[in-house]
């Protein structure tokens, strides 16, 4: 599993939209969507945000463990 396709199942597990992340980011909608989709590469400054919402190691985030 990519990245990616993680970042969507925390979201979706924590009930939040690509909206809220994305504000949580300072992106838009559109632009957390582009991360998600492959069209944009997450940054590590939104990594290490992305780990603090959903209480994850940045290991799990990119698949190098298993949370």
């Amino acid at each position: 599993m990519d990245y990616r396709t993680r970042l969507k199942n925390l979201r979706e597990d924590h009930d939040l939209t690509q909206a809220q992340v994305g504000r949580y980011l300072n992106k838009s909608q559109q632009g957390y969507n582009h991360i998600e989709a492959g069209r944009a590469e997450l940054k590590i400054e939104d990594l290490y945000k992305l780990c603090e919402l959903y209480q994850v190691s940045a290991d799990y985030i990119i698949g190098r463990t298993n949370k």
